[in-house]
Parts: C-alpha cells; structure tokens; sequence
C-alpha cells in the first residue's frame, strides 16, 4: 500500500459544489491511518467512503477556523459511543487545547470532561520545531490566516514520503520551505485570480510555480468561482473521493 491520501473532503466552508469540508485521510504501513484536518463535515464524509474513524491515530491540524477543525467533537465523540479504546492523538496551533474544550462544551456541554475509555492527547504545535506525533514527523510553519490562533502550513513525513500543506493562508515564503522536496503539496486555491486577505488562488500559485520544489502539486479549498475555472488550472485538482498514492 505504501502511502496512500484520499480527499474524504476537498471544499471550502461553505460546500461549494457540494463538496465536504477540508479532511485528508492518510494511510500508511507502518501504522494507523491519520488526518489531516478535519472540518464540521468530516465524519460524514469519512463513512460516506466507508473509512472507519476508530481506526484513526492522529489528527493534525492547519488552523482553527470550523471547516478545518470543527469535526473534532464529533469524531471524538462517535469514538465514544461506538466503544474506540486506543487513545486519538489531536495536534495543531497553539491554543488549540483550549478551542477544542470550548467547541466540545458548545455543541455538546459536558462532553468536554466526560470520561472516556480512551484518550485524547492534545499536541500543540510550535512552528519551526520538527516533531513526532503518532509516528509520523511533523514540522509547523506560521503562515498568514487570520484565525484567532497561529496559523500553519504542516510538513507531514509519513514512512519517507514527504506530504507538505499550506492550510489557509496567503502568500508567504514559508511555503516553498515546507514543499521543499515533498512528494505531494497539497494547495488551497481559493479563488481563480481574485485577490482577497489570507487566502491564495490559483493566479498566484501559477507566479511562484518554479519557486515550489516537489514532486506532485494539487489544488484544494475551492470556492465556485475556482470550481467554474477546473479544466483551466495548470495543476491537478482534487475532488472528494481521490485516492493519491505516494
């Protein structure tokens, strides 16, 4: 199987083209599968492709806005009704313990504190300091999306193969560190040419193109206007459903 990444969600926040919200499965030989981002919508999207969430070990995470983490209290509590006992991993920005406490005592009160018969580990993440999180090497870098936390764009090293991610964010030269030889980068673009704050689009992805050192380049986070402009985009796109193999 070697590595294999399925887009169980590959849309915005808002379900353009009636996509699910942003969540990366990622399989792997050496251990459990993981996540990468899990947005409001995501375990619907994982059982609608038949991927089971108890079997999870970790979940990282870009940022703390709703469609990129706001499935963590549902996925933390289906494994509690449905009898998971190995221990779930959840790491992303710094402040994400406290923004996961709160989601949790909003959708569901209590359920933040409730004994559980396995564990949730929070790992918040320093940008710049490489890490291990459930076997997998992880590096964080700060990029630009106004978030009410650190945003990052994630490096994952899953058994050699190199995953890189920009999360939300515009345009910084991070970026191109945290592709820099990856097998896959995996891109928001937002927009097709429209400038907006915080976020890329595929105009200015196309700009610094030479600038990002990787293997296999695929766009993600797609508002309509950028779902209008698919057969266009000079990188490949993703859809929910594909099944990238590394």
């Amino acid at each position: 199987m070697a590595v294999r990444v399925t887009f169980a969600g590959s849309g915005d926040a808002f379900g353009s083209g009636g996509r699910f919200q942003t969540c990366l499965h990622i399989a792997r030989d050496s251990g459990p599968p993981v996540l990468l981002d899990c947005g409001a919508t995501s375990l619907v999207a994982l059982k609608r492709l038949e991927i089971e969430p108890n079997e999870l070990a970790a979940v990282f995470v870009s940022h703390l806005h709703g469609d990129h983490f706001g499935g963590l209290p549902f996925l933390i509590l289906d494994g509690q009704f449905r009898r998971r006992v190995e221990p779930l991993v959840v790491a992303g920005p710094p402040g994400l313990r406290q923004r996961l406490f709160a989601a949790m005592e909003v959708f569901y009160p209590g359920s933040a504190s409730v004994q559980r018969k396995f564990d949730v580990e929070v790992v918040e993440l320093t940008p710049g300091e490489p890490t291990q999180v459930a076997g997998v090497g992880v590096t964080a870098w700060e990029v630009d999306h106004a978030s009410g936390a650190p945003p990052l764009a994630l490096r994952l090293d899953v058994d050699g193969a190199v995953i890189a991610y920009t999360g939300d964010t515009a345009w910084t030269d991070t970026i191109p560190q945290a592709a820099a030889g990856a097998r896959l980068l995996v891109a928001e673009a937002y927009y097709w040419d429209k400038e907006i704050p915080f976020h890329l689009n595929h105009r200015t992805l196309l700009t610094h193109k030479d600038s990002l050192n990787c293997e296999r380049i695929v766009l993600t986070h797609m508002c309509a206007d950028m779902l209008a402009h698919v057969d266009q985009a000079a990188f490949e796109t993703a859809h929910d459903g594909l099944t990238i193999s590394l």
